[in-house]
This record gives structure tokens, sequence and C-alpha cells, in this order.
């Protein structure tokens, strides 16, 4: 085995620089130098891949597959050298060779292969498996140009093309030996043969599934597992009689309609084109993985009858639910098991875990669409159906009622949650509050039939990222106070920081980590997009995708509070505050790509009043992803988490600020519970309705005009949306939608409700910020007590609760583990 030095590594990029690009090092630019880096750390990744491989055939473990429509890697380079404890010879070893590390880490694109929470927590939860030695793969789409790159154009969303794989391909090692046929559309015969019923499908169209794995390191592991990412090709790559008779359009139609199913993330559903894309992207994921898997265990087995002991499918919310029917018509129409018997295999494979309680997320696909695309699939979710409805009428009579609530198919459409819920072994919330809400609301029927199905495995993050590796300075401050650095593998030792809580050298250190990475934040951003950043003012950080529940108007609304209060009241003492904002909105969603306008028309208005200079100032972060976020959240004091109390499943971003030591301002929503559970009601700024105050009011009748009416500072900052900013744009049908629906509930997300509350809770936070030593005292208690959301933590209970794998690396984390 080789000692991976400084020496060996400089040696081993100068070779890949000579061979792979035919380039000498004084020849070579920064993007040659890290795909140099990242074959050697692939060649690393490999040889440790293999041998994983080998241990998993000899041991025979029962291996996880994690099905998800999205993983948000961010970046690689960095990650892989640190999780393989190469960082510090590999930054070396690119100085000597007359580079700098930062330079070469930035070069890299973020992957683009996720949106937002779900895709990084799919992420943080691969990085933990194979840091805690668990055999697992990841399996999603190879997206060529993933969600889009966010461009702000007059204010205004721009959405471009995401070419990531023109650098980011370095990772990926094609499969060719392993690709998969995936069939859509024609038409399906049965018959019976010999007593036996058989399936004939004739007349379909195939694209191929190729495999594009990626290797995804632990920390101070040799266990390497897989992200299988899967690219889409058609099987004739073009009609070369066509090209004969000059038709060359025509001729590559065929090969175009197949890879377009690997182009975007997410492509806009509104309309039928769209609709018929997501179904085919979400199929052909789950059919390639399932027909990958099975075909693997046949050839080592040689039956399947056994393959729910050595498999365990976890499908990350309702997208890959399809895989349930696919199972089933592999072991049907394959290997010729009986009905019960397939049923059995399926229902003991399978697991669920709901992200959402949106109804729009609870993905529901027109009938015809199904019959028409996947034939066989929609003659099985029939018969799934009919026994799922004979099982409903068995517990509940004729009770129409919950017919209708646990029916897969009804109104001539297909319930894709509760297909999940009906066939899976386990359905899991994500946080105690939304779990609850899972059992008494959303699956309220399903629970009361099968009520040892439901558990809670509360998310969590990748610790080693998003507080080591984006944060050295209070990594070194950490390892130094607890003298070691054990927090890596076990974060309930980050609870020893609670003896420093009173330590004023200790507190005064804090606070000047943040300042200096408040001060990095701005060159950074002065750098990149020529914002000036005072780094003397608070940082209040609102980064999340943009939807109207996670409540960034309120958010703005108050700006707006401020902004005329500072105008209005020559005495208003305001501690100075930068109110930063990173959010994407979907292409088709347009009233949140009307916040993102009014965010960045707010900017403009307050960064150019001089009223304001020194004292407010709001900054839209460009294009969110997960480089930036791992700069701005150490910079970051107050963490804004101020969903719609019931709304949000759980939260991981909540998390990494608190990791981080900002403080959050939030409702008693999603993992804000346990947050506040862990840290008290004196380490964080709660405000607002509770979830059973929520459903209460409207259920009373909410009236959002009365909360307008009766506070004066809330009506002077709805006025100025409709007046028009600054003497620019107007935003009537936002203001509309809040104070009279515009055909929905009036102020359906409560922001009116909840802004006196919101507004009294920043007042808390100006008078805490006053008092240095006591603000840092309670950054200090968040990260002493954040370590119960590391994702080793929930990857060990999903191990325990659901897969009943055993997990080798995870050290137990005591009374913490209940959460």
């Amino acid at each position: 085995m080789p000692t991976y030095t400084k020496q060996y590594l400089k040696n081993q990029i100068a070779r890949k620089l000579h061979h792979n690009f035919g380039r000498e090092i004084s020849e070579a630019a920064p993007v040659h130098v890290f795909k140099a880096s990242a074959l050697v750390l692939r060649d690393i990744l490999s040889e440790r891949q293999l041998h994983a491989e080998e241990k998993q055939k000899n041991e025979e473990t029962r291996q996880v597959h994690y099905l998800s429509l999205e993983f948000l890697l961010g970046r690689s380079l960095m990650k892989n050298a640190f999780n393989l404890g190469v960082l510090e010879p590999l930054t070396q070893a690119l100085a000597e060779l007359g580079f700098s590390a930062s330079d070469i880490f930035e070069t890299e694109p973020d992957a683009g292969l996720g949106n937002g929470g779900l895709g990084r927590l799919a992420a943080c939860y691969l990085d933990s498996m194979t840091t805690l030695g668990i055999p697992a793969t990841g399996y999603s789409i190879c997206y060529e140009l993933g969600i889009f790159k966010q461009k702000i154009i007059d204010g205004r969303q721009a959405e471009l093309a995401d070419n990531w794989l023109d650098i980011g391909d370095v990772w990926l090692i094609p499969k060719v030996d392993e690709v998969e046929e995936v069939r859509f559309g024609g038409v399906v015969e049965d018959y019976w043969e010999n007593g036996c019923h058989k399936i004939h499908h004739r007349d379909y169209s195939t694209v191929l599934a190729v495999p594009r794995d990626m290797e995804i390191s632990g920390f101070h592991t040799r266990q390497v597992n897989l992200l299988r990412l899967w690219d889409a090709k058609c099987p004739v790559p073009a009609d070369m009689s066509l090209y004969s008779r000059g038709e060359y359009l025509k001729a590559v139609e065929q090969q175009a309609m197949a890879e377009v199913i690997a182009k975007v993330l997410y492509p806009d559903d509104h309309h039928y084109e769209g609709k018929s894309l997501r179904l085919k992207q979400q199929y052909f994921f789950v059919s390639a993985t399932v027909q990958s898997i099975v075909r693997q265990h046949r050839a080592k087995y040689g039956t399947l009858k056994n393959f729910h002991q050595k498999h365990v499918i976890q499908i990350n919310d309702t997208h890959p639910a399809l895989v349930i029917p696919e199972l089933m018509r592999i072991l049907l129409d394959e290997d010729g098991y009986g009905w019960e018997e397939a049923y059995e295999i399926v229902r003991h494979t399978v697991a669920y875990t709901n992200h959402t309680i949106l109804s729009e997320a609870l993905e529901r696909w027109p009938q015809d669409l199904i019959a028409k695309l996947l034939p066989r699939i929609w003659t099985i979710l029939c018969e799934l159906n009919r026994r799922n409805s004979m099982e409903t009428a068995a517990r509940f009579g004729g009770d129409m009622v919950r017919q209708q609530e646990l029916a897969i198919i009804w109104g001539g459409e297909v319930r894709m949650a509760n297909l999940c819920v009906s066939a899976c072994f386990a359905v899991n919330g994500v946080s105690a509050l939304h779990t609850g809400i899972l059992k008494q609301d959303v699956f309220k029927s399903a629970f009361a039939l099968h009520p040892d199905k439901f558990l809670n495995v509360t998310n969590g993050i990748d610790h080693r990222r998003w507080l080591s590796q984006s944060n050295p300075r209070l990594d070194r401050l950490i390892r130094e106070l607890i003298g070691s650095d054990e927090y890596l593998l076990c974060p309930q030792a980050l609870s020893q920081l609670e003896q420093f809580s009173s330590d004023t050298g200790v507190l005064a250190r804090l606070g000047q980590i943040k300042l200096e990475n408040k001060r990095e934040f701005a060159a950074y951003m002065l750098r990149q997009s020529g914002v000036r950043i005072n780094p003397d003012t608070v940082f209040d950080v609102q980064v999340k995708r943009l939807h109207e529940y996670k409540r960034q108007l309120l958010n703005v609304l108050h700006i707006l509070y401020l902004y005329d209060r500072l105008h209005s009241d020559a005495h208003f003492d305001m501690v100075p505050r930068t109110f930063f904002f990173g959010a994407k909105a979907a292409p088709g969603y347009l009233i949140a790509k009307e916040i993102i306008q009014l965010i960045c028309n707010v900017s403009a208005m307050v960064n150019g009043d001089p009223v304001c200079k020194g004292r407010l100032e709001v900054v839209f972060l460009e294009n969110y992803r997960v480089s930036l976020a791992e700069k701005v959240i150490p910079a970051a004091e107050v963490s804004e988490q101020i969903s719609t109390a019931g709304k949000e499943a759980s939260g991981t971003g909540n998390m990494k600020f608190m990791m981080n030591g900002a403080l959050t301002i939030g409702t008693l929503d999603g993992a804000n519970v346990e947050m506040h559970e862990a840290v008290g009601g004196e380490n964080m700024f709660l405000f607002g309705l509770t979830a059973r105050q929520v459903a209460d009011e409207k259920q009373k009748g909410y009236n959002p005009y009365v909360c307008y009416s009766h506070s004066e500072s809330l009506k002077h900052a709805v006025d100025a949306l409709t007046s028009g900013l600054g003497g620019g744009r107007a935003y009537p049908n936002l203001v509309s939608r809040l104070l009279f629906g515009n055909g929905r509930p009036a102020d359906e997300y409560m922001l009116l409700a909840d802004f006196e509350s919101y507004k009294a809770a920043h007042e808390q936070i100006d008078r805490a910020y006053r008092n240095p030593s006591h603000w840092n005292q309670m950054a200090l208690m968040n990260i002493a007590r954040s370590g119960v959301f590391s994702a080793d933590r929930s990857i060990a209970q999903y191990a325990d609760r659901i897969w009943k794998v055993p997990c080798p690396g995870f050290s137990p984390l005591g009374k913490e583990s209940q959460v």
C-alpha cells in the first residue's frame, strides 16, 4: 500500500497531467490540475471500493439501496481529500506545483444533481452510511444540466443551463457492461400457459440506462460506497436511412427523445409534456435500479426468494414510488412468482420516508398517462388498488370516507403516497412534529390500519462537512477545548463545550472567530459580485428554496417596517443589520419568482438610501448552492427558520446554522421543535402560532384583514407593496394574495397573523446582540448541543429501527439517541 505523502500526491498529479491531458506542469491550467487531482483521489477510492465490494460478497450482509431523485453533493475534491485524510498533503503538493489549493477547489463546479433540502439530506446520508461502515448504494439520474443556474437580470430570476458535467464528470465511472433496458408504451397482452399467467409486452419503445458511478468516501474508513447515476441513451443513435434522404432532424429524433430524460431535474409539469417527462424520469431511474439490483442478486443466489433478506430499498419521498410495481413486475413476469409470494417479498423490501405534507408534493398522476406510458405497471397498480380496497373494507366496513382516503387509484388519479403507505413495511417522518402530523392528519386512516408501520427518524447533517470543513477556525477552537478531534466520529463530544459557557476568554475567541468569518465572506462577495458588505453589522440569513410556506415574504415585510422606522423616527436605535437571502424559485412558480423580484427591488431601494447607510442593508445571493452555503453559514449570526408551523417537515439548514453558532429565530415547526428542546427557549428566539393554533385559527375562519387593520407597523409595510417601492414597481398581486386570497385562502401561510410576534422576536435579538458576552454564550450552547443533529445519529437509527443492518462505525449517543 502506498503512503499518500505530499511527494506521492505531487508525483501522481504530474503523471495524470502528462498521461491524461498531455500537459506538463508549466502548461497546465487550473481545470487540468483539478481533474488530475480528482483522478488521483479516484484511484485511491477505486482500490478501496473493490476491497469493500469483496468484503461485502464474503459477508453477505443486507445491502441498503437509497433511491432519491436528488443528491445535492456540492463539490467533491476537498471533501474526498478530507475524508481520505490527505487534505493537508494534497494542499502542500499543489502549492509545490505552483497552485493554490483553494483556487483548485474553487475550479470544481457543484454537481447539478439536486435542488434543496431533499437532495442535500441524501448526500449527507451517503457520507454517514459510508463512514459508519454500512454497505449502501445511492441511485438517481445523471442530470446533464441540473436544475438551472440562477442569474438575476434587472431584478428578475433567469434560468440558465448548468453545464456542470463539462468538468464534474471526472468523478463519474461509466459501467457500459451493466446497461439496463427500460421500456415505455406499447401493448400488454396476458394469457395462460400450462396453468400459469403470462404477460407479453409488444410494440414498446426502449431507452437504455447507462450507469455512471460516483465513488463515495467515508471519514477515516476503508469503506467506499457508490452513487449510481443513470444516463439515458437511445439504443439506435440515428436512423441512417433518414440521413441518406436528407431528413437530418428526423434521423436523430428518437435519440433526442430518449436522452431528454436525463437533461434536467424537475422539468416544468404545468403541461402534459412536462408531466409525461417527469413520469418517464421516475420510472426510468427506478426500473433501471431494480433491474440492476435483481440482476446482481440472481447472479449470486440464483433465486429471488431471499431478496428481501439481502436488500432493503429506502425511497426518499414519493418520486421513486414506482419501484413497488416495478419490483412486482419482475417477480411476476420474469421469475414466475404468484401474486401473494411476490407481494410478500416487496412489502418486506421497500421502506418510505415522507419529507413533506404539502399536497402538491404528495404526487398524484393521471391514470390515463400511466396507462399509456407504462401499461404493465398500470395493470399491477390496478391490482394493488383492488387488494388495498378489500383490506380497507375488511377493516372499516362500508366507510366510503376511509375508502377514498386510502385508495391508491381514485378520481382518475394514481396516488403515490397511498401506494407507499400501503405497500412499504415502514413509513417514517423526519421530525417529531412532522411524524405526529402524518399519524394524526395526513395518513390518519393508514395509521389506524397499520400503526406499527409508522415511526420517526429526525433528519441530521454531515457535521464533518458543515462544521469541520466549512468552518476551520471554529473546528480548531473545538479541538483545542475538548483536547481532541473525537467529535468528528462522536458528535456528542461537542457537549463538552458546555463547561466553557462562562469562560469569558473562550466566549471572546468565539466572537472573534465569527467576526473573521464575516470579514472573509464580505471579501468573497466583493471579489465575486462587487457587492460591498459591512462585516460590523449583524448577519441575518435566510437561505433555502423559495416557497410561500417558508415565508421569505414575512422577512421582507419586517425589513420594510425597519425601513419605515428609520425614515419616520429620528430616534430609532437599531443594531446595524444586513439581511441575506438566497433562493431559487421553480421556473413555473410565478409567485415565488415575484417574491425574488420583490427582494431584489427592496435591496436596491434600501442599499441606495442614505438614511439606511451603515444601519440596514439587504443582499440577494445569486445562484444559491452548496458551495455558497459553505461560505455564508459560518458567517451567519441569525438563522431565519420562519416557516408556517406545521408545514416544514424538518429542515436541515436550521441544524447547519445552529452547529456554526448562529442563533435561530423561528417558529415551533419541523426540527425547530427538537432544537428548542435541546437548547431551551433562552438560547433561541421563538415566535408565532404553533401548528395546533394555526389549525384552530383556520377552523374558526381566519381573517388576515383584521391583523392588517390592527397593526400600524404591518399596515405601513403592506401598503408599501401597493404604493411602489422607492417610486419603483408595486406588487398589488402579492397584497391581494395576502388580504383577499385571489382564489385561494387569504394569507394561506399566516404571515400577517405572525407579523407582530416576529417583530417582537427581532426586538429581542436587537437587545441580546448588545451584550456580546451573553450572545456568544448562547452561540456556544447552540454548538455544544448540536451533536444530536448529526446524520450519523440519523443513519444509526435507520439501521437499527428500519433496515435491520449492522452499524459498526457508530458511537452511541446515549440519551440523545431518543431524538
